[in-house]
């Protein structure tokens, strides 16, 4: 089972806008991309995307920027996923128009789509809540590295 990017990129999002040390402050797309070192052009689709979801506030303008919708412990990690993935066909047996010639009484798709629903059902388990439980440590990779960045800037500015 492999997640796309979109669906990993959303999880970070959640992460970062989860573990920002003031929960009101706005936060910009841009820092999230720098912070990980991800196109900002992808995290605009995936933070557009997940404000029609509700899992976030977007406010637009120059002072703009976003803010989680929800309380973490709201928002479900596997409900995000089943959202955010396009599909979970992992082989072509679960597509409607298979054209393998033993899919009508193959066990193997059986066995793959219990495996499936058993993913999902762990991640259903937890909430974002759960995986910020460590939060001054994500904080201080998150936050940290981007305050250093700042004063980078500063020092080649002067």
């Amino acid at each position: 089972m492999k997640l796309t990017l979109y669906t990993d990129y959303s999880l970070r999002v959640l992460l970062y806008l989860a573990s920002a040390p003031q929960n009101n402050k706005l936060i910009q797309i841009k820092e999230i991309a720098e912070a990980y070192g991800i196109s900002k052009n992808h995290l605009m689709k995936v933070t557009f995307h997940l404000g029609k979801l509700g899992y976030v506030e977007t406010i637009r303008g120059r002072n703009g920027g976003l803010l989680l919708a929800k309380e973490p412990k709201e928002l479900n990690i596997g409900e995000l996923v089943r959202q955010t993935e396009e599909d979970f066909h992992i082989v072509e047996c679960f597509q409607d128009h298979a054209s393998c010639i033993i899919s009508p009484h193959c066990k193997l798709k059986g066995v793959l789509y219990q495996a499936t629903q058993a993913f999902i059902s762990v991640l259903d388990q937890y909430t974002l809540a759960d995986l910020i439980t460590n939060k001054e440590q994500l904080t201080t990779l998150l936050f940290t590295e981007e305050k250093n960045m700042d004063k980078n800037k500063e020092s080649k500015q002067e």
